[in-house]
């Protein structure tokens, strides 16, 4: 089963089982697939549904940060609830040892010799490591593996 008919199956569930919070999360996230889909002319696969989901989630926690710094703990607790949810969605992180072996791996595939490779090096991960490692954390790792 694919992740978007896993997320169809689930906001189904969610109706049944009377669930606000869940399928009003779900319903946000289906909406954004839907109209990437509109927009690209696409059929979305795993990896852009995954795409999606990150960008929600990193909009959720950055809501979270603003409401709370500005004393809405209320509606940071919305958006927590949100967080959950759209987490569940996630493959499992991976370990910082796991993808330091990742970079290296990826810095010997494709025989990248300094700085200037570091394009070549985060596009093989990206494709490797979407939804499993912050990007920016491995974006550093390859500057300072390459840097060496």
């Amino acid at each position: 089963m694919s992740l978007k008919e896993q997320i169809t199956d689930d906001m189904k569930a969610a109706m049944r089982a009377k669930e606000t919070v869940k399928l009003g999360t779900i319903r946000l996230l289906t909406a954004a697939m839907k109209q990437k889909e509109v927009d690209e002319r696409v059929e979305l696969d795993d990896g852009m549904v995954l795409a999606i989901i990150e960008k929600m989630l990193k909009q959720r926690k950055d809501s979270i940060t603003q409401f709370e710094a500005g004393g809405r703990q209320d509606l940071a607790d919305i958006e927590k609830a949100e967080l959950a949810v759209l987490s569940v969605y996630m493959p499992a992180a991976m370990s910082d040892e796991e993808v330091q072996a990742a970079v290296a791996a990826a810095v010997a595939e494709t025989g990248a010799a300094g700085p200037q490779d570091m394009r070549k090096v985060i596009d093989v991960l990206k494709a490797k490591l979407a939804g499993r490692a912050d990007m920016g954390k491995v974006s550093g790792l390859v500057k300072a593996a390459l840097s060496k």
